[in-house]
């Protein structure tokens, strides 16, 4: 038995009108527009349109690490009750530090965690490290390298502030960043 003839074209018609739908898919290529740029006060700036502009940005030479610039240099990073997160509002800290040690590669750092003598002296010690690793981390991911930065815990074994009430207590659970 023969196929009917529209069935035998079949084939030949589908190629065909295939061909003539890819035909109509092609258009010519769309040109990419550049992505805003942001500047550094925070606005987006269109490309090109800020050239010649002249940056308010004070140049920093971290290379710079004298004594000095050591004694100025903010060492404490304070932590929330049973939490080793590091707070943004610490952020400049870690960030300043992070910049002294990847621009001299022999400064080496201590890192001391420390907590309120709330808890029990082996939670406080855990506690302590994890909230010194934190600070070590975020030091590492900011350019330092592991082998500049040691993290030890003293729990609740050395008080910035004796007392038994939330002020003490606050100034009690932080790191300490100890340059030696």
């Amino acid at each position: 038995m023969k196929a009917p003839t529209s069935l035998r074209s079949t084939p030949a018609a589908l190629v065909a009108l295939a061909a003539l739908v890819l035909a109509g898919c092609s258009s010519t290529p769309l040109t990419e527009t550049p992505a805003p740029v942001e500047t550094r006060t925070g606005g987006a700036v269109a490309p090109g349109s800020g050239a010649g502009a002249q940056s308010r940005v004070t140049p920093v030479d971290v290379a710079k690490t004298d004594s000095t610039a050591l004694t100025n240099l903010p060492r404490l990073v304070y932590f929330d009750f049973d939490s080793y997160v590091v707070k943004d509002e610490f952020r400049g800290t870690v960030e300043a530090n992070a910049k002294v040690l990847s621009a001299d590669r022999k400064k080496k750092v201590s890192i001391e965690g420390h907590t309120d003598e709330r808890g029990s002296r082996e939670y406080n010690l855990a506690l302590g490290q994890r909230r010194a690793e934190a600070v070590a981390k975020s030091l590492a991911l900011l350019g330092a390298q592991n082998t500049q930065v040691e993290a030890v815990s003293y729990g609740e074994e050395r008080p910035a502030e004796n007392g038994h009430d939330e002020a003490a207590w606050a100034k009690n659970r932080r790191a300490e960043l100890i340059y030696r």
